[in-house]
């Protein structure tokens, strides 16, 4: 079987969905192709900074996801070793250029199920993996795992980290950090009283982070620089869990964050490498050539230190629909094959350009914020509590301090 559409997008994750969602604002139909027989809702938390309720506002889902998480006051750091405070940040100060900054804490399902009920009844195609793509003169010719093919006159790959798209494109396989991240969310049915901040312990080797996602919930993060573990441990939660509190353990953190590991089920546990994409890959490679461009973690896939990841891609959406909605609604009367095909180009193109320089900062800052905040020798560690600690804090809202623009 074959199948037509203008637009299409592999992968229904948050970069893919706020594509879409931007297009269908955008009075734009598309196509998205979701390899999972269902949504993917299941997950964990991302940390929403300031630049990214730009992008959820944008796509008009803000107020919705706002009021199913609590905002964070404050940003609290400590020394893992001593157990000071090495740095309080407030999280409502006052960018240049996005008045008050606003942080909080979403649970990945709710926000990309915000997403995905906001597009037309039939927008996300499940079970359609997209396996190869092939040139087609002017349409890109999509072969699906189930031996369909798709002809499509706008290609956005939004398929990961290991994207189809991108390497069609030519993009590198994204780089190894040498670093490992567990993660979880902790359940308390009757409450927490964990109070609305982003808390950082910082160790030898390693970071972690707690953040109330609302009432009930809790999300955590654990970072650690690889030093020779067993690697059948990352594949167990139950391990992973137990590595994890024995940092923990022999560290001097509040015993709420302690409890909030334990408490967090098996289920609601995992580690993955963290991986970036090369600076030089960013810069020289192909974002978009062409008919085809990528988003998200297709194209920017970063360490999880400036929590800039899906913030980023939601940014992308943003910008990439509006590019497009521009190029084809504002196409006027001459609607020739080639003139449309040369106004996608351009819009891909502009996109970008828009999106290169921005994305090779956060790939490039989250990496090397990650290297000091991790430390390493008595040195480094004493330097990024003593000295460092406050300029890492202010460097994460200097960084969400970016307005994508409206739709």
């Amino acid at each position: 079987m074959e199948g037509v559409a203008d637009i299409v997008v592999v992968g229904a994750g948050i970069a893919g969905l706020a594509v879409a969602l931007g297009l269908h604002r955008s009075g734009l139909r598309s196509l998205v192709l979701e390899s999972s027989d269902s949504l993917r809702a299941s997950g964990f938390a991302i940390t929403t900074w300031t630049n990214a309720w730009r992008a959820l506002d944008a796509l008009g889902v803000g107020d919705a996801l706002r009021r199913q998480h609590v905002r964070l006051e404050q940003l609290v750091a400590f020394s893992a070793s001593s157990g000071s405070v090495t740095t309080r940040l407030s999280l409502r100060a006052r960018g240049k250029h996005i008045g008050e900054h606003e942080v909080r804490c979403l649970k990945r399902n709710l926000l990309v199920e915000a997403l995905a009920k906001e597009l037309p009844d039939g927008t996300i195609r499940y079970s359609a993996k997209v396996v190869s793509v092939e040139e087609a003169g002017t349409v890109k010719l999509l072969h699906l795992a189930d031996g369909s093919t798709l002809r499509a006159k706008v290609l956005i790959g939004c398929d990961g980290v290991n994207s189809v798209v991108a390497k069609w494109l030519g993009l590198k396989v994204p780089a190894f950090s040498g670093r490992y991240a567990a993660r979880g969310i902790a359940t308390f049915p009757d409450g927490h009283a964990i109070n609305p901040e982003f808390a950082q312990h910082f160790g030898t080797g390693y970071r972690s982070g707690m953040l109330p996602c609302d009432k009930k919930s809790v999300y955590w993060f654990f970072t650690w620089t690889s030093d020779g573990e067993d690697k059948e441990m990352r594949k167990d939660a139950a391990r992973v869990r137990e590595f994890v509190l024995s940092k923990m353990k022999t560290a001097k953190v509040p015993e709420e964050v302690i409890h909030v590991i334990e408490r967090s089920e098996l289920s609601g546990v995992a580690s993955s490498p963290l991986r970036y994409r090369s600076p030089l890959n960013l810069l020289w490679g192909d974002i978009s050539r062409g008919n085809v461009c990528v988003t998200g973690d297709a194209f920017h896939p970063m360490t999880p230190d400036l929590g800039e990841g899906g913030c980023a891609a939601l940014e992308d959406g943003v910008v990439l629909a509006k590019c497009l909605a521009q190029a084809l609604i504002g196409a006027g009367q001459e609607r020739s094959e080639e003139h449309e095909r040369r106004r996608i180009e351009a819009a891909l193109q502009k996109y970008a350009n828009a999106r290169r320089w921005r994305n090779l900062d956060l790939v490039v800052t989250s990496f090397v914020v990650g290297i000091i905040q991790e430390g390493g020798s008595w040195a480094m560690n004493m330097m990024r509590d003593e000295v460092l600690s406050g300029l890492l804090a202010k460097k994460l809202l200097s960084e969400a301090d970016f307005e994508c623009g409206n739709l």
